[in-house]
């Protein structure tokens, strides 16, 4: 933890924030995923703010039992070695004081550092302004070729003229909804995605038609793995003070995701789709203040965020969850406070942007090594 980082963490708690009453245990809420993904040399964490709904997580102690990594002060932190492929146990139990408020388990695959075949694997990203722009992507990419893996990305927007072949669809403000029903003839308009590359003409009734997108855009060879990385644009401007009513706006939204996922789930049924758990904002009450004016406090995101991934967990996991849907944690290894510039609320810096690729590069690396 970097200086900037303990000392911002310090305000946060004795400054930021006005005298809350004590919680009630269950409004803690703790989510976690049931498996968290890493890869032998790569970093991995749990920063342990964006795993609790709490306003002043400094105020709470997390004690973490796993025969993995440690824990260095706001975080659990794991590099792991050759010797820890494999799945370990992990348990994290939340005090407030002496007072247990919440305990729950998962797991934690550590993947090899390389795969062991020349199968060339083809890759979708689907995303809004974070993956348009374009950090994580190339990071992934970068991970990847390192980790002796040959790719392929798919996608429309390729804005890197260094390196024309990291692409994907991701577009700034740009929702699940507008991936289903965004259409104009002209799909590009003074530079910027105009059209869903997923919708086809007629006009007046445009057709969500992933098999011709993959044909035309894709070569007619249908991605492996298709990454959904959504739901920030989605839910910002929900209700974040009453609970039935943010569950309203998910509701929508879950609907688009629905015929979105479906869509793909049948055009390509032999892909393996990650769901992106939607990632937390930037730590600092003043970023928002300084975006937002006032209007989306802090605090009402981190409420809105953390209900969405409660709502993913609960959509994607389980006893009846298809198969071939998997949960990214991309929420647990994003450093709300280094991770992010001062003066933005939503999206990281080039630090945070890397931290999603970790994550994302240690899930697929579990899928090909288990699935060479």
């Amino acid at each position: 933890m970097t200086f900037r980082s303990s000392l911002i963490y310090s305000l946060l708690c004795f400054a930021q924030f006005a005298p809350a009453a004590e919680p009630d245990p269950a409004d803690i809420r703790l989510t976690l995923p049931p498996t968290g993904y890493a890869v032998v040399g790569e970093e991995m964490n749990v920063y342990f703010e964006n795993v609790v709904l709490a306003e002043k997580p400094a105020e709470l102690r997390f004690v973490v039992t796993s025969p993995l990594g440690q824990t260095v002060d706001n975080r659990w932190t794991v590099t792991p070695a050759a010797d820890e492929i494999g799945d370990h146990a992990w348990q994290v139990a939340v005090y407030r004081g002496d007072q247990k408020l919440a305990e729950e388990a998962m797991t934690w695959h550590v993947s090899p550092a390389k795969v062991t075949t020349d199968r060339e694997i083809k890759l979708l990203i689907v995303g809004d302004s974070l993956t348009n722009a374009t950090v994580y992507p190339k990071d992934l990419a970068e991970r990847l070729t390192k980790s002796g893996v040959k790719w392929t990305m798919f996608g429309t927007n390729r804005p890197l003229a260094d390196k024309p072949e990291v692409g994907h669809e991701g577009y700034g403000g740009w929702t699940w909804q507008r991936f289903i029903t965004l259409y104009n003839p002209e799909p590009w308009k003074d530079g910027i995605r105009n059209s869903s590359p997923f919708l086809f003409p007629p006009a007046d009734k445009p057709q969500l038609d992933i098999a011709r997108y993959i044909k035309e855009q894709c070569g007619g060879t249908p991605p492996d793995y298709v990454i959904f990385k959504l739901g920030i644009n989605d839910c910002f401007g929900a209700n974040p003070n009453e609970l039935a009513k943010t569950d309203q706006s998910i509701d929508a939204v879950e609907g688009y995701a629905n015929i979105l996922i479906d869509a793909f789930r049948q055009a390509a049924p032999n892909a393996e789709l990650g769901i992106c758990l939607t990632t937390p904002g930037n730590a600092l009450d003043a970023a928002f203040e300084d975006n937002y004016k006032g209007a989306y406090p802090r605090w009402g995101w981190k409420r809105i965020q953390h209900r969405i991934v409660e709502r993913q967990l609960a959509r994607f996991t389980g006893d009846k969850a298809d198969p071939k849907i998997h949960i990214i944690p991309t929420e647990l290894n994003l450093d709300t406070l280094d991770g992010y510039p001062a003066n933005n609320s939503v999206h990281p810096n080039e630090a945070g942007y890397r931290q999603i690729a970790a994550t994302i590069h240690a899930w697929l690396m579990s899928r090909l090594t288990a699935n060479p």
